[in-house]
């Protein structure tokens, strides 16, 4: 019975922290855009940077503060299980509801970028463990990423200055409003980042399920609910376009920050499970073909392509559940 009554309160604890972070992820993007616009940033700008960043951000601090916390496994496998839940479950998904024509031009350097530090990953992580100065590379392709969005926005800045307003009046009463929910927001991530990987390591342990398959399937799956509530908003106004670059662009950024950063804060170097090695990353490759190579050859996303990542993405949770 004791037994019994731990794994209860893990659970809640484990879903109070999930709904922290999702809850407090919205309030901390809410106010990050608000302060912005409120400073005359174009929103194309803070779509490319802000949004971005913001999105991702639950899946940052779950994994350094599984780092810091000892609960390595998780960290990692959120990480990675991050990125096949976007591409295998959200992106399916998405696309399965409503295929569409992709734009090339602008798809194509970002799913070369998202490849590009899916390949890489996979090769720093290949002999188990990720060490400086290895994970500068994917460094550099973030910094080109972010190099790449910034320019894109400054040119779209120059084409409408003569229409876009260049700042706005604010009352004390909404600046303080606004700067209040950031700070909430923040800290709700933190103490829901904290709930979610002490209560997820113990229901590991209480279950007999491993750390890392617990990061890379619920923990995953849950710090991803913000591109999956984006990704749904978008599709159901038939925007699969602005549902895939939100994805791709998260990716992009869960690949080349977060293992790094876990490193970075390890003292420079991070050991990788053979789960990782073995079987995440892998199905992170396979789910990057398959979700970028049909649109950038045929200039489209089809509905045959969603149902294919989502039998990918269950296939991938057939072998990685025991």
């Amino acid at each position: 019975m004791p037994v019994l009554t731990g794994v209860w309160v893990s659970v809640a604890l484990f879903l109070a922290g999930l709904v922290l972070i999702v809850k407090g992820g919205d309030w901390f993007l809410d106010g990050a855009v608000w302060m912005a616009e409120a400073s005359g940033v174009p929103r194309f700008l803070i779509g490319a940077t802000v949004v971005s960043l913001a999105t991702t951000l639950p899946e940052l601090t779950v994994s350094l503060t599984g780092v810091l916390r000892g609960a390595r496994d998780l960290a990692v496998g959120n990480a990675v299980g991050s990125v096949a839940a976007n591409l295998g479950l959200i992106l399916g998904i998405g696309v399965l509801w409503a295929p569409g024509t992709a734009a090339r031009r602008q798809l194509a350097p970002r799913a070369l970028l998202m490849t590009a530090a899916a390949v890489c990953l996979a090769a720093l992580c290949r002999g188990g463990e990720m060490a400086f100065p290895g994970w500068l590379a994917l460094a550099a392709i973030l910094a080109a990423y972010l190099a790449g969005s910034i320019r894109e926005a400054r040119r779209g800045m120059e084409q409408r200055r003569q229409t876009m307003p260049q700042g706005r009046t604010v009352s004390r009463r909404r600046m303080v409003w606004e700067l209040g929910l950031f700070a909430l927001g923040a800290g709700a991530v933190a103490l829901g980042s904290r709930l979610l990987v002490t209560h997820g390591s113990r229901l590991a342990l209480l279950l007999g399920v491993p750390a890392g398959v617990v990061g890379s399937t619920v923990v995953a799956v849950g710090t991803s609910l913000p591109e999956l509530v984006t990704t749904l908003t978008a599709v159901a106004r038939r925007e699969t376009a602005l549902s895939v670059g939100n994805i791709v662009g998260a990716n992009i950024i869960d690949l080349a920050l977060i293992l790094p950063a876990c490193a970075a804060v390890s003292g420079g170097s991070l050991l990788i499970g053979p789960q990782t090695t073995g079987l995440d990353l892998p199905a992170c490759l396979a789910l990057c073909a398959a979700a970028v190579a049909p649109p950038l050859l045929t200039g489209r996303f089809h509905r045959w392509q969603g149902a294919a990542l989502l039998g990918l993405y269950a296939g991938y949770l057939r072998l990685l559940l025991p």
